[in-house]
Parts: C-alpha cells; structure tokens; sequence
C-alpha cells in the first residue's frame, strides 16, 4: 500500500512521536510510506532518520496551519491511505478526502482539546476515524455525533522499547544526578510544558505532601508553561524539591530511576507518559482526564484522582511510597505485564494496517 502520514510539525509530543512510530512500522512491513509536515525542523526531527518525508513550507513560518500546495503534493504521491494525526491535519482530512476520492482517508482523534471547526466537519467527511481510546471513541459519537461504525479504537504503541531493569549502581547514579538519595521517593512527570498539561496543578499538590516525606519531583519537558513553573516552585518554597530536567530525547533512564509516575494533564485521549511508566513498572498518581483510567489498571497499578481532591492525590502518593517491597515488586510486574500487552507497537500497526486494507474494499461516505 501506499501510505501518507500527514502531521504539522515534528515538536515533541506524543501525537508525533507516534507518526514517526507508524511510519517506521509501515516500512518495515514493505509498505511505500511518506511523512508529510507542514512546517520543517522540530525537536523530532532527527528522529525521521530514513523515513521519507515530505515538507510543504520552504522555511519555517511558525504558523502550523499553512499547508502550502498540500493538494499538489497529495496528488503527487498518490496515495491509497492518508492518515491525519494532530489537529492541524485532520482540520486537512476533510479537504484531502474531497480532492482525492481515490484515497481513504483516516482521521484521528488523540486529544481531549476542543476541536477546531475544520476538525470536526472533516469527521463527517473522511472515510474512517480512529479514536486512540475507548473513551475518546465515545467523545466521538456522543459530541460529535460521528457514526459509531465508522469509529475504531487502536491504541498508541510504547514508542521507547522497555527498559529493563538497571543494576543498584546505574539507577544509584542516575538518582545522584539530580540529588536524590536512596530514602529518596522521587515523582516523575514526562510531558510537554503547556498549561493543560498540568505542571502547575502537580507543584500545587505536591507542596501538600508531608514535609517529614523524603521525596522530589521530576519535571522533564519543555514548552512556554516552563518558566511559570519555574517560579512557581519558587514561591511554593519547593526549589530543593523539584527538579527541571529539560526536554528529554530518550527518557527512559528516567523511568527506570524514578519511584512513582504523576500525572495532572486536562487534556488527554491517551497518555503516552503513563502507559510508558507503566510498562517500566511504575505505579501511577494522576488526576482524571479523557482516557486516563484506560493508561493502568485502577487500583492496582495506579489511582486515579477526581480532578480537585489534591488530599486523595497526596494520599495515594504517600501510600505508594511507604508500600512494603514485596507489594511493590508485584505491582511493578503487574503494571509492566498490562502495558506491554495492551500497547505492544506490534499490535498497533497490525491494527492499523487491517482497517486500510478493509478500506480498499470500502466506498467513501
């Protein structure tokens, strides 16, 4: 098959993370694949490696909406399946469908932000949408009135293979690094710094942990809420607490140093961070969002906290942390077993690559 991916920008997020993740996975099954962006460069960029991509905007504009001769380079291609990833390009799917009945193309919903106009009249006009949960699927069909038959779920793949467990003197090291000690809990946050992220709600509510506690919290990401946190952390008295660790190209040292996954993000369909923790065999605190209780095994391997009851958070955080080892080894072997199997990259192109096959056989609405 001939497949085109089509994303705005390579910045550093899981949505793109995830499109360089597909793309490889196609080619590797022996399917001609291309990368279409609308803006060159991005943090992710280095990361293409050999994917071929295509690149509408001749310099970087800024703008991640311009999608100059996006027509053109579709046609050029010619592809059988276009896969819209990102908001920017599904606002695109809807267009491209029109233009290119020949094609399927797939839309797909990855985030709980309010969708643009374009976005969800597209919905109406691509031939399938992937929702990346269960309860994205239902955000769908219950807001946007989308067919519930012409909604699938496939949920992300583990973009970073698991680590497996480091000796006592590397995960000692990588612990130093940053201050902690042995005694220490350290609390770890992989995400984007924008405000629906949440940094701000986890310093809040972890400047409410007990002071007796030994812990710290990891902050790793970078973005335009960074240097609000960072004052933040300031007021809060929390400076030989929390550490910012900047944008981390491979953050799996981190999982493997850390004691507790931590979460606050408002807006979500699914958390690449927590299913990532998981399979490192964290255990995870996060506040509820779209998708969130689909990341771990409530309960068992994680809470999840009704957004506001900061008391429940700390608490859960405290009970996780002053858990007897033998409780901890089984929770961390239960958590890496769940996400391994439910988010196996594997799986995800195989799922992928079934529905654009039925696709071929499929008039477009």
């Amino acid at each position: 098959m001939k497949i085109l991916i089509v994303q705005d920008h390579l910045r550093s997020g899981g949505t793109e993370r995830q499109s360089i993740l597909l793309a490889r996975s196609f080619i590797e099954e022996g399917h001609s694949v291309r990368l279409l962006t609308f803006r060159p460069g991005g943090a992710l960029e280095s990361a293409v490696g050999e994917i071929p991509r295509i690149c509408l905007q001749p310099f970087d504009t800024q703008l991640d909406w311009f999608a100059p001769d996006l027509g053109r380079a579709v046609g050029r291609f010619a592809p059988q399946i276009v896969l819209c990833m990102g908001r920017m390009a599904n606002c695109y799917g809807g267009r491209i469908q029109r233009r290119n009945p020949d094609s399927a193309v797939v839309a797909t919903l990855r985030t709980g932000k309010t969708l643009p106009w374009l976005f969800r009249r597209s919905l109406d006009e691509v031939s399938q949408v992937v929702a990346n949960s269960e309860e994205a699927r239902t955000t769908l069909i219950r807001e946007h009135a989308v067919d519930p038959k012409r909604v699938v779920v496939i949920y992300n793949g583990l973009v970073f293979p698991p680590p497996a467990p480091p000796s006592a003197q590397a995960r000692q090291a990588e612990r130093q690094r940053y201050g902690a000690t042995d005694t220490t809990c350290v609390l770890l946050s992989v995400a984007m710094f924008r405000p629906e992220k949440g940094q701000a709600e986890l310093l809040a509510t972890a400047a409410l942990l007990p002071r007796t506690l030994d812990w710290q919290l990891w902050l790793a990401g970078d973005g335009p809420s960074l240097e609000p946190c960072r004052r933040l952390a300031a007021n809060l008295g929390l400076t030989d607490r929390v550490r910012f660790l900047g944008w981390q190209a491979t953050p799996e040292s981190l999982y493997t140093a850390a004691d507790i996954a931590v979460h606050a993000s408002r807006s979500e369909a699914l958390s690449n961070f927590l299913i990532e923790a998981q399979a490192s065999g964290l255990p995870a605190v996060a506040y509820n969002a779209q998708g969130i209780s689909e990341c771990l095994l409530p309960t068992s391997t994680g809470n999840v906290i009704p957004r506001g009851d900061t008391a429940a958070f700390v608490q859960a955080v405290v009970r996780f942390a002053s858990a007897p080892s033998a409780e901890r080894l089984a929770r961390a072997e239960l958590a890496r077993r769940f996400a391994r199997e439910r988010f196996d990259p594997a799986q995800q192109t195989r799922s992928y690559l079934r529905l654009f096959s039925s696709l071929g056989t499929r008039p477009n609405p």
